[in-house]
């Protein structure tokens, strides 16, 4: 039996201490320490939720007596919510109701305002309403929320006969009828599953509210206890909701979930229900999850979390899908009418026709998921019959996967013009994808632990092919209208969810995903019988899915010869529509804030530089000589037009080297042109900026004699501007000049759309050039909190440039503000020419290349000078770490 800590009697005497808040405050504290010590990340922690609920009713309980003496017979002090359940963890709300009765006087506020400021003093910041009994139905009535939480509500102390009569009138059906509190509770579970992207596979995952989280166990108990005037979960087994097993599985989860919450408030000492970065390695540890050197092992721990949570969102739609045969369907609806000789429509879901169907019937496993797709106007699959997925699952063995039966049905799945993404989601969910494609099963619930993947292996890859659904959708046409387009042209649109499914089917083995993945690819291509074409883009595709990204981020795709050498790599116009469409749903599936105009731009850039190249030939690469011809002309042709004459051009032009020609449009040249041309050496620095180009992103342009700081003066304005560089492009000129661009974005990912916050960054980028002086101010280009938890080790490789113009250094690092601008005061010191920067960022961690020469504009090739630079730049960085 719980012995107690506190009781009324100990909270009543503490009214008599000189200072009764500090004397509350201390039990408080010393109730959650207890609380704290008796906890077991391995026992149950529901004792200790009802032992806190107990400490707060005796607390509460005392207070009232002592501000409210005399006075208790017209008012009533009620719990709800979770405190109502009599579940409160170290630091909920707590979630108080006091009724007053029709005989209430006015008198009685200064004692009731006395105590509800006694419970702020004391720290704990209830969540209290006061109002008549007819107030408090109307209110109830009226919102649901109001009503749910009346739902639990429970006696502290006060008038019982008011209690009474409360709860008489909130559980009448006909406040809320069963069918209209059940819409709205499915609206609200919509709406909140909403806000999480439909998915509980978040990096930082909500305990309480997420999909798959504590809400969902409640809504159900809500909406049974409504309906059935039930006392606990426990009676679902009784109405034939549950078998007892199955009940057992709810209970354990929601114990998991409530050990989880208990160990966090008693972490952080507040009410946090997040998963955050921060307390994920501890908690790791603290549940026992640790790795052999002994250290926490977070992506075990995750992995745990979301097949617990899986679990329960599974119950939650069986569940719910029951309720609402009970409380809406009408008899005639759940009259069976059969689809096929294995199953039966039932109130619009699939049911079996009978229990034996999948023993003897195994295919039926992969059919009703075919039928579904075929059948638009089903709903989905009952819950008996998901238990009954769920059981014969052990059917799906070696010689299921081998019948080719079974592999027609799972290709002619992937075919269908309609429900690919929701069918394999429900496959997913189930546990049948995972039992079919053993690989696959891998990677169910498996975390990346990083801030570019922010969704688990298993539904990212399904949010891939959803994301390349799209791009078919007319509907979905105007998102991302070039995709669009480009998909209308692939043959097969199975051989590219194909290779969606299996691109990170091989993550957390060890050793290159792509390789690997790439053999289990080719085994299921052979063991499909997909034909041989077939089989050899989806092999390549999973083998270099990554391939059209990193091209597009790292390497100058204004450069001929880049573009010549990634087309040999393509192939093909149809290996390179595949690459381009897998390559957009891979980022966009990867983490959405990631995607921006910037990435679109490029890589469209990238796919129409290859188009042409791959339609002139492979055998007739545009030459960097006919490139160049071309760029000037075209430039040269647009100036003319605006008036700008030959003399100038030439005047302009002269001193420029052919990598400017090169690397820049004719767009670009003519607005630089026209600037140079209009400005005197007085003028000088010269600061541009186009807000929107092209490439989706605002470009600042600099001109102005050769020294040594200008990039870092220029890296470490914009950094304090809290703007994000994504390319950087530095010519300098047979005069000495400098020729500087810089892409930028706002730091959200948005375009530059405001005149004043032009004028302001032109103002402030000119200031320092001239001051060579960075004006410090409050940086708003801050580290996130979580990039706090996955520092990079600084590494260093110098790099072939396939011109042999330049060194090329590629640098991966944390990505922090003032980063570039450290590199350029490097740089400095070195005393190396930067002539061209690829900036890459992936969520916590900076993958940039340099392109360097010696100061006579040469390469460095001694490998003593390499290790001066490599030196050099871990030095500067480590004063930033």
């Amino acid at each position: 039996m719980t012995s107690y800590l506190f009781t009324e009697a100990d909270f009543a005497r503490g009214f008599l201490d000189s200072s009764p808040v500090a004397s509350f405050k201390s039990a408080i504290s010393q109730e959650n320490e207890h609380l704290k010590q008796r906890f077991h990340p391995e026992q149950s922690a529901a004792s200790l939720l009802s032992e806190k609920a107990h400490f707060m009713d005796s607390l509460l309980s005392a207070s009232w007596k002592h501000f409210l003496a005399g006075e208790s017979d017209n008012l009533a002090l009620i719990a709800t919510g979770g405190y109502g359940r009599s579940e409160l963890f170290p630091h909920s709300d707590i979630d108080i109701l006091i009724i007053l009765n029709p005989d209430y006087c006015d008198s009685t506020q200064d004692s009731l305002s006395g105590f509800s400021n006694f419970l702020w003093d004391i720290g704990l910041k209830p969540g209290l309403s006061t109002c008549f009994l007819n107030e408090c139905v109307a209110f109830a009535s009226q919102d649901q929320t109001i009503f749910t939480s009346r739902l639990e509500m429970r006696l502290i102390t006060g008038n019982n006969d008011l209690f009474k009569q409360l709860r008489k009138q909130i559980i009448n059906t006909q406040l809320w009828s069963s069918e209209r509190f059940f819409l709205a509770k499915m609206n609200e579970q919509e709406q909140r599953y909403s806000k999480y992207h439909d998915t509980a596979y978040n990096l930082e995952p909500n305990i309480k509210e997420g999909p798959g989280g504590l809400r969902d166990i409640q809504v159900i108990s809500w909406v049974f206890k409504h309906h059935y005037n039930a006392q606990s979960l426990r009676e679902l087994i009784k109405y034939g909701f549950l078998p007892k097993s199955e009940y057992d599985s709810l209970v354990a989860s929601r114990d998991i979930l409530w050990r989880l919450r208990f160990a966090l408030h008693a972490l952080t000492n507040r009410c946090e229900d997040r998963l955050l970065f921060d307390y994920q390695r501890e908690l790791a540890t603290l549940f026992g999850f640790v790795d052999p050197e002994q250290q926490p092992d977070v992506e075990q721990f995750m992995q745990f979390f979301f097949k617990t949570v899986v679990d329960i969102e599974r119950l939650n739609e069986m569940l719910l899908q029951l309720l609402n045969e009970r409380l809406i369907g009408s008899h005639e609806a759940l009259t069976p009418t059969p689809i096929t000789a294995n199953f039966s429509s039932i109130a619009g879901y699939l049911e079996v026709s009978s229990d034996d169907v999948f023993q003897n019937h195994p295919l039926a496993l992969l059919e009703i998921f075919l039928l579904l797709q075929q059948s638009p106007s089903l709903k989905g699959i009952r819950a008996g019959t998901i238990r009954l997925i769920r059981k014969s699952l052990p059917l799906i063995d070696d010689d299921f996967r081998h019948n080719k039966d079974a592999n027609r049905l799972f290709i002619e799945i992937l075919r269908q013009p309609r429900g690919i993404t929701h069918q394999l989601k429900r496959m997913n969910r189930y546990g049948v994808l995972a039992a079919y494609l053993p690989d696959f099963a891998n990677i169910v619930a498996r975390m990346q632990y990083d801030l570019f993947h922010i969704y688990t292996v298993d539904e990212h890859t399904l949010f891939v092919i959803r994301n390349l659904r799209r791009f078919a959708l007319d509907k979905h046409s105007k998102e991302l209208p070039f995709c669009n387009n480009i998909f209308l042209l692939t043959p097969k649109p199975d051989v590219l969810y194909i290779a969606a499914l299996f691109h990170d089917i091989a993550k957390g083995r060890g050793g290159d995903h792509s390789i690997l993945g790439e053999k289990i690819a080719s085994d299921f291509c052979r063991q499909h019988d997909l034909p041989r074409h077939d089989s050899k883009i989806i092999i390549w595709l999973v083998r270099n899915h990554l391939l059209m990204s990193m091209t597009a981020q790292r390497k100058d795709i204004s450069d001929p010869d880049v573009i010549h050498t990634f087309a040999l790599q393509v192939g093909s116009i149809e290996s390179l529509n595949y690459l381009y469409l897998l390559t957009v749903a891979d980022i966009r599936a990867t983490n959405p804030s990631l995607w921006n105009a910037w990435k679109d731009a490029l890589l469209k850039e990238l796919y129409i530089s290859t188009h042409k190249a791959l339609h002139r030939g492979l055998h007739n690469p545009v030459a960097r000589s006919e490139r160049i011809h071309d760029v000037k002309k075209e430039a040269q042709d647009e100036l003319l037009k605006l008036g700008i004459s030959k003399a100038t051009l030439k005047k302009s032009w002269q001193h420029l080297s052919d990598d400017y020609f090169l690397r820049y449009s004719a767009d670009e040249i003519a607005w630089h042109t026209i600037a140079i041309a209009a400005s005197t050496e007085s003028e000088l620095p010269l600061v541009l900026l186009r807000p929107q180009t092209q490439r989706g992103s605002a470009e600042i342009f600099i001109y102005t004699r050769n020294e040594a700081q200008i990039f870092s003066i220029c890296t470490a304005t914009l950094d304090q501007l809290g703007l994000t560089i994504l390319d950087a492009r530095i010519i300098t000129t047979a005069d000495q000049y400098v020729l500087n661009s810089f892409q930028v974005l706002e730091q959200s990912g948005a375009a530059i759309n405001d005149l004043h916050r032009e004028i302001h960054i032109c103002d402030a980028l000119r200031q320092g050039l001239i001051t060579k002086q960075v004006k410090v101010s409050k940086n708003i280009h801050k580290q996130s909190r979580q990039a706090r938890h996955f520092p990079i080790d600084t590494s260093i490789t110098f790099l072939d440039d396939p011109s042999n113009q330049h060194t090329i250094i590629e640098l991966v690092t944390t990505d922090r503000a003032g980063l570039l601008s450290t590199i350029g005061r490097a740089f400095t010191e070195l005393d190396i020419q930067l002539h061209d920067a690829k900036i890459t960022t992936i969520g916590s961690r900076a993958e940039d290349m340099f392109y360097v020469s010696n100061q006579d504009s040469l390469p460095i090739m001694d490998d003593h000078e390499k290790q001066r630079i490599s030196t050099t730049l871990q030095r500067y960085l480590a004063l930033k770490e």
